[in-house]
């Protein structure tokens, strides 16, 4: 990772919502709410709200390439998110332009699980993402997710999730966000697996956790959270540190999100709570 930058310039490359609570649209406001510069390169045009996915038109792969090499011919771009890669292809061009780019800070929260728990992605485009975890800094699954990059049953509990964690991460030598957010009880934990560097077995574990909210409108979590530790992340060079603060300002902005009123479904989550209690532009 090279040195901390204030307002680092970070690309969100993601499929899109209209309704603003997910994808590109989440990841551009988590970037700006955590002070950092987006951009985003679109995968894929997504006909959704609050209520579900309608359909889905993926672009040409040329020029899902012409859109990245149109940024990083020009900007220098210090942290990379990817999203939403809906196949082999897709994922194999994003695989070759971070081989010529090199970002020194990447976060792929890999969309592989709807919410009703269907599988994503075909045979092909698993293997292809799969190939694309070693080449992250950190990868950041839901609990499905994490069970299928392992190749094993869901997580039961806390305990196996972290276990699951550290054997993803002793296996492609990335950085693995374990989050507990699928799991019952009080507490939403959240943990940085890292096996790398370490002594065998003994992985480092990064536990954050904060009390669970009880709001449906959690839209977007996933795509917010990685998108604003690959924000931090760049700004502070300190994983981390990243996932203390993100977490902070993920669960404000979870607390209030029922302030927003979004849709009839599951509504985003508010990520500007925080600044405009600063700012004292809303009572």
């Amino acid at each position: 990772m090279t040195g901390p930058r204030d307002i680092p310039r970070v690309l969100s490359i993601a499929g899109t919502d209209p309704t603003g609570g997910a994808g590109i649209h989440a990841d551009l406001k988590s970037i700006a709410a955590n002070g950092g510069y987006g951009m985003a390169v679109v995968t894929a045009l997504v006909a959704q709200n609050t209520r579900g996915v309608r359909s889905v038109h993926l672009p040409p792969v040329s020029f899902l390439v012409e859109q990245l090499d149109a940024v990083s011919d020009d900007v220098t771009i210090d942290a990379v998110k990817i999203g939403m890669l809906g196949q082999a292809d897709l994922i194999e061009a994003v695989a070759a332009w971070l081989a010529r780019v090199r970002p020194s800070v990447i976060v792929l929260d890999p969309v592989m699980i709807a919410t009703s728990g269907d599988r994503l992605l075909d045979a092909s485009a698993e293997a292809a993402l799969r190939a694309l975890v070693p080449l992250v800094h950190l990868v950041t699954p839901n609990l499905p997710e994490l069970a299928v990059l392992v190749n094993e049953p869901e997580a039961a509990d806390w305990a196996e999730a972290l276990d699951q964690g550290e054997r993803l991460s002793r296996a492609t030598g990335t950085r693995v966000l374990v989050k507990g957010g699928h799991l019952a009880g009080p507490a939403c934990p959240d943990a940085l697996v890292d096996a790398a560097g370490t002594e065998p077995g003994q992985a480092r574990i990064v536990q954050v956790s904060a009390p669970r909210i009880n709001t449906t409108n959690t839209h977007g979590t996933g795509c917010s959270m990685s998108s604003a530790l690959a924000t931090l992340a760049a700004r502070h060079g300190d994983w981390p540190r990243a996932l203390t603060e993100t977490k902070a300002w993920l669960s404000d902005s979870v607390a209030f999100a029922d302030e927003l009123e979004v849709g009839g479904g599951h509504g985003p989550i508010n990520h500007f709570h925080a600044l405009w209690a600063a700012a004292g532009t809303h009572p």
